[in-house]
């Protein structure tokens, strides 16, 4: 045995969960071939199409993550509407459509009335094919939704309406892109492709589905040659480093790499691939074999992006069979009828638990699922025999292997969380190991092995990674590490982690798998099955090899891997090699010789110890007691103003404890990273420019607080959404003389305060064309309580001065600190221009006010004079000149504004009113 392969991990092994459809028209064929190249074709006769479609549904089963260890036999499924060929109704209905067509008319206003009234072209649903359908399935494979948009893209602003006809038109477009690249994997589709089928006022939507496909790794990712000629010989962007060359960060390499930034990957092992590790086994007589020691099984080959890579590099999947025989402690296959009986106990339990969490509200958040199961259990009417009892055992294990996590310790309110987004298709192995896979990932990507990192520091200049007594610089850094390297904290950042990001560190559950892997001189067991179980009589070795993997088919001998779960996984770490092979030689001879059949002594046999491995310290992440699937969207939040970013299984709420999951999260932030690279490239592009340049500067803050987060009276505050720290920078602008923005919040005529004659001479000053910006620094929280003072603006303004004791300041004036908020903010919020229609979108601490009707806002043009005008320095003793420009008046008037003697744009609001003084030239 070879001790530096003892570490091993299986997070991605989920034996068949089927993905099944319910078609309800007769007329309605679906073909599937998981061989094939999972085009899905539809077709519906036109006197089917729907038109009341909020009533018909195609119904999908949702794989529950239960049942991992071996077949489904129940399901639940979900339903969504047929897509497009049905009908629509309100904002994000399809309304009835005739395949001949290359649109149909649809009137805002008078929908179904007389046909005079001739309709805008941009209120037309767009068909391109009869395979709308169809097209919308295939789309729901790689996470999109079929009748709405993901949170990415509406972070993206992909449409300027949510719900419209628009958003209708932009998800057949994106569903059309996707469905063209899956007919070949292998090519790289171009914009150019679907010029012809796409209507021209469409063109618009084409640019952007496109572009956020490609940009989030949706299409044209892997390892084809068309793709890999598309990175570029020399890198064009700034330096990126990425901690761990698992799969989330080889696919964030080969992503950055494509866009053009000079990556470094450190990797602390002699390999690649992290928990994803086939190692090839041997013998005499040429007997070899590639064992997958970590992740194993490809869940949902129909979305599976590594499956899509598997097409791509011609490797062939090996379906994982229903079949799976259970065998009892004396090696006898338990009765069908028994195991049938158990199973369908078993899952009515996980049935009632799910209705207790549902009737226990909050407070199933702090309760075990196996605390609920077991109490379950022992309330169960019917007589339980020994045998009953064991096999309820190994349910219980399978569910601990599922979830990589002890039942007492895993949450009942969130266990499961992640099922509904289950990719659909075939569960399969990859002939010859999925180390195939991570082999093509790492193919010309600079890595650098043994190099393990110690150090991160980071800051709004950038980063630096320490491994050993080497520094490595760069622009930014992608931390891909697991999330028990993490728990262990034998990576320092500098400064620490913000505490809401070490809080969800700390709740979410990192579990264990082991496996014991054999490789012998011959196949004695059955090859017409892929799993077989056995039980164990102590329920604290339910888990120790209960379930074997019949590796044969693929791994190019005869190979067995048997697993070890739960409680018997932690113990396994210390159990010496020998007696843990001798144990499952074991239970191998008493299922087999009772049957005549040898059992010949192994070849070579490899020990997996995930936990003892530093650079893993476990498996893959669960929902534990206290958690939620919030903690994943926390650990996947980067720090450091879009310098320090997080990719891995337990930084995707949708697919953790997944190889895909892992993958897509490297796509993820590589996308995210780009965004923020963009937004300080195009700062620092304003920031070296003259006045022109100054101008530019002025009109993205303008743009970005066309839509801002938070919106009262004259206040307009813009900040970060992935960011929900209370203590975390927002942006505040006080708008004076608005005439969109009128004071209903309150008598104020009796009101005193020191600060009222300057809002009252501010405001009066300017004309209802002309206003006046002026902005400051916040804390969150800060924002929050100023939207909460009662009486109005002038209160506000009030509150601003003798409470928080702020500054109001011209843009220059706001310095670096707000430069990096803006970047960020314009990172998130991408290249698209906002609308007021997002501002529905966001609940909670995000309240705003809409106007289909407001004018354009406004831009401000300060510029000095020769007295030193809105310049940023320290407050001083000199007066201020300022001149504004309305941008859309030819005339220029120019205002002194002696407000607290400074010469840096510094409008000091901290003094009493008497001070205060405005004159117009």
């Amino acid at each position: 045995m070879d001790p530096s392969d003892q570490s091993s991990e299986l997070f991605a092994s989920f034996p068949p969960i089927p993905f099944t459809l319910f078609l309800p028209e007769e007329n309605f064929s679906l073909n599937i071939n998981p061989n094939s190249d999972t085009t899905i074709n539809t077709s519906i006769t036109p006197d089917q199409d729907s038109t009341n479609g909020s009533s018909q549904f195609f119904p999908f089963t949702v794989p529950k993550k239960r049942r991992r260890g071996r077949p489904q036999r129940s399901v639940t499924s979900f339903n969504f509407p047929p897509f497009p060929n049905g009908s629509f109704s309100g904002n994000n209905g399809i309304v009835s459509s005739s395949s001949s067509s290359a649109s149909v008319p649809v009137s805002r206003n008078n929908v179904g009335s007389s046909s005079s009234n001739v309709p805008d072209v941009a209120d037309e649903i767009i068909v391109i094919n009869k395979e709308s359908t169809a097209e919308a399935l295939l789309a729901l494979t790689a996470g999109f939704p079929a009748d709405h948009l993901t949170e990415d893209e509406i972070d993206a602003r992909v449409v300027s309406v949510i719900g419209g006809i628009e958003q209708v038109n932009y998800i057949i477009i994106r569903n059309h892109i996707i469905a063209k690249w899956r007919e070949n994997v292998s090519n790289w589709v171009t914009k150019e492709m679907f010029i012809d089928s796409i209507p021209t006022h469409c063109h618009t939507l084409l640019d952007t589905a496109y572009n956020f496909l490609v940009s989030h790794g949706y299409i044209n990712f892997g390892v084809a040659p068309a793709i890999k000629e598309k990175i570029p010989a020399e890198p064009s962007k700034p330096s990126v480093i990425v901690v761990g060359a698992g799969l989330a960060g080889l696919a964030a390499a080969r992503q950055l790499m494509r866009f053009g930034f000079k990556v470094t990957v450190l990797e602390g092992r002699k390999r690649a691939g992290g928990r994803v590790y086939t190692k090839k086994m041997e013998g005499g007589n040429r007997v070899c074999a590639a064992a997958d020691l970590g992740g194993s099984v490809l869940t949902g080959t129909l979305g599976n992006p590594l499956g899509i890579m598997a097409r791509q590099l011609g490797y062939s999947l090996h379906k994982v069979r229903d079949k799976c025989p259970l065998y009892s402690l004396g090696g006898k296959s338990v009765d069908p009828d028994m195991d049938l009986k158990v199973e369908t106990a078993f899952n009515h339990l996980l049935d009632k638990a799910s209705m207790l969490r549902q009737s226990m509200g909050e407070v199933s958040v702090d309760v075990s699922l196996g605390a609920a199961l077991e109490t379950f259990w022992q309330a169960h009417g019917d007589a339980i025999n020994s045998e009953e009892m064991n096999l309820f055992n190994w349910h219980l294990a399978n569910l601990e292997y599922a979830n990589a996590g002890l039942l007492s310790k895993l949450s009942l309110a969130f266990w499961d969380q992640d099922d509904p987004y289950d990719m659909g298709g075939d569960h399969c192995f990859l002939a010859g190991g999925n180390g195939r896979l991570v082999q093509a990932l790492a193919e010309n990507v600079p890595i650098l092995f043994e190099k393990t990192v110690h150090t991160i520091r980071y800051s709004g200049h950038g980063v630096q990674v320490i491994a050993g007594n080497q520094v490595f610089e760069g622009d930014m850094a992608l931390c891909t590490v697991p999330l028990g390297v993490l728990k262990s904290g034998s990576i320092k950042f500098i400064p620490e982690l913000p505490q809401r990001k070490l809080d969800g560190i700390k709740r979410l559950g990192f579990g264990l798998l082991n496996k014991v892997a054999m490789l012998f001189p011959r196949v004695f067991w059955e090859m017409d099955l892929d799993t077989f179980g056995h039980l164990s009589d102590d329920p604290s070795r339910r888990g120790e090899f209960f379930l074997f993997y019949n590796y044969a088919t693929v791994a190019g001998g005869p190979l067995l891997i048997a697993l070890v779960a739960g409680e018997a996984a932690h113990k396994f770490e210390s159990m010496p090699p020998t007696d843990a092979v001798t144990r499952v030689i074991e239970i191998l001879k008493g299922i087999y010789e009772p049957q005549g059949i040898e059992v010949p002594e192994p070849i070579q046999t490899v020990c997996t110890r995930w936990a003892s491995d530093p650079f893993s310290l476990g498996s893959y992440s669960n929902v534990a007691v206290g958690a939620s699937g919030d903690d994943y969207d926390i650990l996947a939040e980067n720090v450091g103003d879009g310098r320090l970013f997080f990719a891995g299984e337990a930084t995707t709420r949708r697919y953790p404890a997944t190889m895909h999951g892992a993958f897509l999260s490297g796509l993820r932030e590589a996308a995210n990273m780009a965004n923020y690279a963009n937004a300080r490239a195009l700062k620092l592009k304003i920031d070296r420019g003259p006045s022109k340049n100054a101008h530019s500067c002025a009109c993205l803050l303008a743009d970005l607080f066309r839509e801002p987060d938070l919106e009262f009276g004259s206040f307009s505050v813009i900040f970060g959404r992935k960011n929900a720290d209370p203590k975390s920078t927002v942006i505040l602008r006080v708008t004076f003389n608005d005439p969109q923005k009128k004071n209903h919040e309150g008598p104020n005529s009796d009101q005193r305060h020191t600060n009222k004659l300057l809002f009252q001479q501010l405001q009066s000053h300017f004309s209802q064309q002309q206003q006046l910006h002026v902005y400051t620094l916040l804390s969150r929280q800060q924002a929050l309580e100023l939207r909460e003072v009662r009486g109005g603006d002038e209160m506000r303004l009030n509150y601003l001065c003798e409470k928080l004791g702020v500054r109001l300041v011209g843009r220059k004036g706001l310095g670096p600190n707000a430069d990096s908020v803006i970047a960020s903010i314009k990172a998130e919020r991408g290249n698209k221009k906002p609308s007021s229609t997002y501002l529905a979108l966001k609940s909670g601490t995000s309240k705003m006010k809409t106007s289909s009707t407001r004018n354009a806002v406004r831009r401000a043009k300060i510029v000095r004079n020769s007295t030193r005008v809105a310049a940023a320095a320290p407050v001083s003793n000199t007066p201020n000149d300022i001149k504004q420009m309305d941008q859309d008046s030819s005339a220029t008037l120019q205002i002194h504004v002696m407000i607290q003697p400074s010469s840096d744009g510094i409008y000091d609001t901290s003094h009493r009113s008497n001070q205060h003084d405005i004159f117009k030239h």
